[in-house]
């Protein structure tokens, strides 16, 4: 099987748009947690509420208010990841093969697990990793896709290829008679 050549400049033109929903579970766990701050805070109204009761439900209520100050800021985070991310890869050269096959949604997945992974998440980095691989974003994964990018002709650079310097070698060292023949 013949390997497919992408294209060195990568993908032209805007990325397609966002084709997942908000994240769900983490936008209900803020709602919820919210709510229930916004139960104790009521709850903390009441004048009858006195002593250790009082005290309790100050606790929970400031657990509650802080555990959705952090929930709000993951989510806000979330979002603009995802947003850079997926700008950022719609302009790779693996991006061309992406959207041949209508990848659109499996790009998007990578980039959700990616922007969970960036935030800790420790099986959100494993699952990242692994849609990684079958998207084709490390050489070793372009490999087994059989996708390899297209260098500049140097001609076209107007330049000569670069040769590697040969290294030093000592007089005494038989390999030094040697020379490169064109």
């Amino acid at each position: 099987m013949a390997m497919v050549e992408l294209p060195a400049a990568g993908r032209e033109g805007a990325p397609p748009p966002w084709p997942l929903l908000a994240d769900i579970v983490l936008s209900t766990q803020r709602d919820s947690v919210q709510r229930l701050s916004d139960d104790l805070e009521l709850a903390l109204q009441e004048p009858t509420l006195t002593g250790r009761a009082r005290t309790a439900a100050q606790r929970k209520a400031d657990a509650a208010r802080q555990e959705a100050v952090i929930l709000t800021a993951q989510l806000a985070a979330q979002e603009r990841v995802e947003a850079e991310l997926w700008s950022q890869l719609w302009v790779l050269p693996q991006a061309v093969e992406w959207e041949r096959a209508a990848w659109t949604r499996e790009v998007a997945q990578y980039v959700r697990w990616k922007a969970r992974a960036e935030q800790g998440d420790l099986d959100a980095s494993k699952e990242a990793r692994q849609m990684a691989d079958r998207l084709g974003l490390s050489p070793l994964a372009m490999l087994r896709l059989r996708w390899k990018v297209t260098a500049e002709d140097a001609e076209d650079r107007g330049a000569r290829p670069r040769r590697r310097a040969a290294p030093a070698r000592r007089p005494d060292d038989p390999r030094a008679a040697l020379h490169v023949v064109e």
